[in-house]
């Protein structure tokens, strides 16, 4: 494993794929290419690999070359001490993980003062190697000629003192003994966590693990970092380690070679070194272990909720009034054209009286005849459902429909440098409404101005790695920004960021061009934007789109270097592309196998002929307005056995929270989410869907709500009364918008609730 072809013939051999397919892959990424471009354009290349397996060969290159650079920094250390041999270079290079390759370089790491060191500076080596060859010798007698006071070994009992720490960290520093027991931590280890003194109290979300006891192989992830935060927040006491008495009986059966006195002192050095050394060691390997386990599960959750949540339908463009609801100090309230641009804003006070609700309600309804606007979004935050109940009885001429919109990182938005530069001379408030008007819109672009994390749809985010966590969510970002397509002409320097080849100095200068020039009518005026050069252009093209462009395809995702293939297409059958695009039975006698040339083959063809048939298509599902029950708008008007319409808003590894409509979302535990046995509740669940749920237990104390989707659960639900769904707001093909409120607690509060809730 010293070059880049062992590592294509191993990432092959994992992901069962060709060793051709990784090498282009590797090739495409060392070239500058991104994953949305290599996915969606070098399908010849790359044998069709999907964004997925893309990632996953790039994630394991990179493992695998930061292995191969430890294992040059190891080589040259032991050269430099003068331990290097042929025997040891072949150990470190065929060295499959980085576990092997530490415990190979163990012995010969430069130490600290350990008791074994100290003990070797008392020239007691000899003796220790001699009693743990076990050939018969008598260690006392021995170990009379190793008495030297001057050098501290006053006695014999000093002596074998002294040779039993030797032997306790070469039993240590052994890779046999070190695999052996890294093999019993990780399939028998027991995580055990316990309260620490004094914190009953101080700890009381943490109750359930003041006792715990469960096997490290089968521990969920959420309730190892559950556990690891209430130990970093000093109310748990961990422990990971596997039966002791099993421990130190693999580590005799490696190193006690009979029943002889020189074996009786290796026995308790064999002891020591566990108790004192291995064990100490090989808990740290599982606590990573156990770790890294617990943060690749979280963090595929928190990305594919991410996914969901930014591929929600949007309404598309049209005339949007943002209400950011609230009580005393009013409803700040816009009105944004249909490219999102503010029109007007004001602040309504509906909630102080009746007559004053009056009077609110009439100017909304002259504002939406004034602005024609098509559409109202209401936040979903404080005064939310009563904010969209006094819209929903504005005495509108023709119906507006009103729709809850997730409000969830606004607040961050609308305090941001990006928020400052575009609304210099407006506050927070009204940058925060049109922020909530945007996201019913188009969320995708408007969500893409956020740290993900804080848009609430993670699990411990603030426990599992950073670095990782940071590296899939930019994935999944803009794995939906390229998947969707971006507006040229209309695109946020921050949407621009996330595409295909562009970064934030190429994305600003992109604005800045078509602020001057004004609106991009070609893809091909891309190149005149500094710093956008031919590999830029290359990479981010096919993602651009200019739906009003004078070349057809440069509104669709056929990529430029393509063209010419459309061109042919329509020639060879006597028609313009307008005809293929327009026309099935022309597009129909298209005979692909006719453009097949080395470069370019059936998979690129066929996805041309897709995008001839659907240009510029949205992958996202057509947009269909959702509302809650009527008259349930806080906890206290639930009641056990109501059967509720909601929508999920946050997917974890141990159940789902579904927004029911009252400021405070519930969790359907797994084992309430089906009839039928769930081992992933992703499997039954997704951000955003819409779903029938049924009030099973009311913790109004803890203000926790538990529910079932369970078609057994609350079969004498009292009927409630929801408003009617309504569908296809728009005349052009666009998903159905499901609203995606802000889950109400996670961690160790969602832990207390399975078991408070449901038990």
């Amino acid at each position: 494993m010293t070059n880049n072809n062992t590592f294509t013939s191993e990432i092959a051999r994992e992901q069962n794929i060709s060793d051709h397919q990784v090498q282009a892959v590797a090739d495409l990424l060392a070239a500058g290419a991104t994953i949305p471009f290599i996915a969606r354009y070098r399908k010849e290349a790359t044998g069709s690999l999907d964004e997925v397996v893309v990632t996953a060969i790039r994630d394991r290159l990179n493992q695998l070359r930061e292995i191969k650079d430890r294992k040059k920094a190891i080589l040259n250390s032991l050269e430099k001490h003068g331990n290097l041999t042929d025997e040891l270079s072949a150990r470190v290079l065929a060295a499959e993980t980085m576990a092997i390759l530490e415990d190979i370089y163990l012995p010969y790491r430069p130490k600290r003062r350990t008791r074994a060191v100290m003990a070797r500076e008392k020239g007691l080596d000899p003796l220790a190697l001699a009693i743990l060859e076990q050939d018969g010798m008598d260690p006392v007698e021995a170990a009379a000629a190793f008495i030297d006071p001057e050098k501290g070994v006053a006695s014999i009992e000093d002596a074998l003192a002294g040779a039993r720490d030797i032997i306790a960290e070469i039993v240590n520093e052994h890779d046999q003994a070190r695999a052996t027991l890294r093999n019993l931590f990780f399939t028998k280890a027991k995580v055990g966590s316990r309260m620490a003194a004094g914190m009953e109290e101080k700890g009381a979300k943490f109750r359930d693990y003041f006792e715990w006891k469960e096997a490290l192989s089968t521990i969920p992830s959420h309730r190892m970092l559950a556990i690891r935060r209430g130990e970093k927040e000093d109310v748990l006491k961990l422990d990971i380690l596997p039966d002791e008495a099993e421990a130190i009986a693999l580590l005799e059966n490696l190193f006690v070679k009979g029943q002889g006195v020189d074996s009786d002192q290796v026995r308790p050095a064999i002891t020591d070194c566990y108790k004192r050394l291995l064990s100490r060691s090989m808990e740290t390997e599982a606590r990573l272990h156990a770790k890294e386990r617990a943060d690749v599960k979280a963090i595929r959750v928190f990305a594919e909720n991410l996914r969901q949540l930014l591929l929600a339908p949007p309404l598309g463009a049209k005339r949007v009034m943002g209400i950011d609801p609230g009580f005393r100090t009013g409803c700040k309230l816009v009105c944004l054209d249909r490219q999102g641009k503010l029109l007007h804003y004001d602040t309504i006070f509906p909630h102080m009286s009746d007559k004053k609700a009056l009077e609110e309600s009439l100017k909304i309804k002259a504002l939406c005849r004034r602005f024609d606007i098509e559409a109202i979004a209401v936040g979903n935050g404080t005064a939310g459902r009563e904010t969209e109940a006094f819209a929903k009885a504005v005495p509108f001429s023709n119906p507006v429909p009103v729709i809850m919109v997730n409000e969830s990182g606004a607040s961050i938005y609308s305090a941001s440098e990006a928020a400052r530069q575009e609304f210099p001379d407006h506050d927070l408030t009204v940058r925060g409404s049109v922020s909530i008007a945007r996201r019913l819109m188009d969320p995708l672009a408007e969500l893409v101005k956020i740290d993900p994390k804080s848009i609430g749809v993670g699990q411990y985010q603030h426990d599992v790695d950073q670095a990782a966590l940071k590296q899939a969510l930019d994935d999944v970002v803009m794995s939906c920004v390229n998947g969707v397509g971006v507006d040229l002409n209309r695109a946020s320097l921050q949407l621009l960021t996330y595409v295909s080849g562009l970064n934030a100095g190429i994305a600003n200068n992109i604005v800045a061009h078509r602020e001057a020039n004004g609106p991009f009518t070609s893809r091909k005026l891309l190149l005149d934007v500094p710093r956008l050069g031919p590999k830029a252009f290359e990479q981010s093209a096919g993602f651009l789109r200019i739906p009003d462009a004078e070349n057809l395809l440069d509104a669709g995702a056929v990529h430029p270097e393509s063209y010419h293939i459309v061109d042919a297409m329509a020639k060879d059958l006597g028609a313009t592309v307008s005809d293929l695009m327009k026309k099935p039975e022309i597009r129909s006698q298209i005979d692909v196998s006719r453009y097949v040339t080395e470069s370019v083959g059936i998979p690129t063809l066929k996805d041309i002929l897709d995008e001839l048939a659907k240009p510029g298509r949205d992958p996202r599902e057509k947009f269909e307005e959702f509302s809650f029950a009527d008259g349930i708008e806080k906890i206290e008007d639930l009641r056990p056995q109501m059967k509720l319409p909601g929508i999920v808003t946050n997917v974890t590894a141990f159940g789902a929270f579904v927004d029911i409509g009252i400021h405070q979302d519930g969790l359907v535990h797994i084992s309430q989410m089906s009839d039928r046995f769930v081992k992933d509740p992703s499997d039954i669940v997704k951000v955003h869907q819409k779903v029938s749920v049924t009030v099973i237990d009311i913790d109004f104390a803890r203000n926790r709500i538990s529910l079932s989707m369970k078609s057994s659960a609350g079969h004498a639900a009292p009927a409630v009364k929801t408003s009617r769904v309504k569908k296809n707001l728009r005349r052009d093909p666009q998903p159905k918008k499901k609203k995606d409120p802000q889950p109400s607690f996670n961690g160790p509060m969602a832990e207390a609730l399975i078991k408070s809730g449901l038990k």
